[in-house]
């Protein structure tokens, strides 16, 4: 102890319980055992004095009190883990980054191009973790971030990478048959088709049925919301619906014929996606070439 300052190890192993929910999975991850799990925690409760968790068989359950001290301490661990990281890239002993970035994007675009940057800078660590709202870099553990929205976030900089200009309905090839047999190829041969929803763009079929001068009736409203991009290109794929896509997103399997789009009309959206980063901290030589190497990577992006 130090001015009251509870074992790094102690406060290490409540955080990963709490987070966990399970002291065997804890000592999985710290490489301890449940038994040395199990000791720092409740030598870190007889320190405080607070019961931090409440234990019925193998079952443990944090208290109010634990659930308040969880967050904080975790807020500072990834701090420490966040300073340790940017000491290391500083003194030249390896250089390393954490980049927060919206799920579609990492697994269809980031991801398989990372390659590239690595072969350029090999000594260079890009880790990245998903968000999807927006944060303030001085609350988490992130150099920059890659995000879809209509412009920076207040107190950071950066810049635009590319805009994602419209978005595309797209269907399996069956379904898109079927429309073409409509009487005509106009909005209304997707009367029949379901519609699937992006829940976070809860309002985009609405606009491009506005866009396109067409009722938005209770047919289209009515079909299933998920959570990310992804699940709506699944679910096209599978069959069980049209989905409005980002046109870039969708290209590679429209070029490829294993999606088609059963009308031609698009909408045309105003946001993009954006790289940014705190606005009065120094950048380290890492996160500089990074941001170059995505300025690169984007240029073009979404151009027909």
């Amino acid at each position: 102890m130090r001015n009251g300052i509870p074992n790094l190890s102690a406060l290490q192993a409540f955080e990963a319980s709490a987070r966990l929910g399970s002291f065997s999975r804890a000592a999985e991850e710290l490489s301890l055992t449940h038994s040395a799990v199990y000791r720092q925690v409740a030598s870190l409760e007889s320190r405080l004095g607070v019961q931090l968790f409440t234990r019925v068989r193998r079952r443990i359950v944090l208290t109010d009190h634990g659930a308040e001290y969880a967050g904080r301490i975790r807020h500072h661990l990834d701090q420490i883990e966040k300073d340790t990281f940017g000491l290391v890239s500083r003194t030249g002993m390896g250089r390393s980054i954490h980049i927060a970035v919206v799920p579609t994007l990492a697994t269809t675009w980031l991801i398989p191009r990372l390659a590239d940057f690595q072969r350029e800078h090999a000594d260079i660590t890009v880790s990245l973790s998903v968000r999807t709202l927006p944060f303030q870099f001085k609350d988490q553990p992130f150099d920059g971030a890659l995000y879809h929205g209509d412009g920076l976030w207040p107190g950071t900089q950066g810049g635009l990478l590319f805009p994602e200009r419209e978005l595309v309905p797209v269907c399996a090839p069956e379904l898109a048959a079927r429309a073409a047999l409509a009487a005509d190829t106009g909005v209304s041969a997707l009367a029949g088709m379901t519609h699937l929803h992006l829940a976070s763009r809860p309002d985009a079929w609405r606009q491009w049925y506005g866009a396109n001068s067409h009722l938005y009736g209770p047919q289209a409203a009515g079909g299933p919301r998920y959570e990310l991009f992804t699940m709506v290109m699944a679910a096209v794929q599978a069959g069980l619906g049209v989905g409005l896509m980002p046109r870039f997103l969708a290209q590679p399997a429209l070029d490829q014929g294993t999606l088609k789009m059963p009308v031609p009309q698009s909408l045309t959206v105003s946001q993009g996606y954006y790289f940014g980063y705190p606005q009065r901290s120094e950048r380290s030589d890492a996160l500089k070439l990074f941001e170059s190497w995505l300025k690169s990577a984007a240029a073009g992006v979404g151009e027909r």
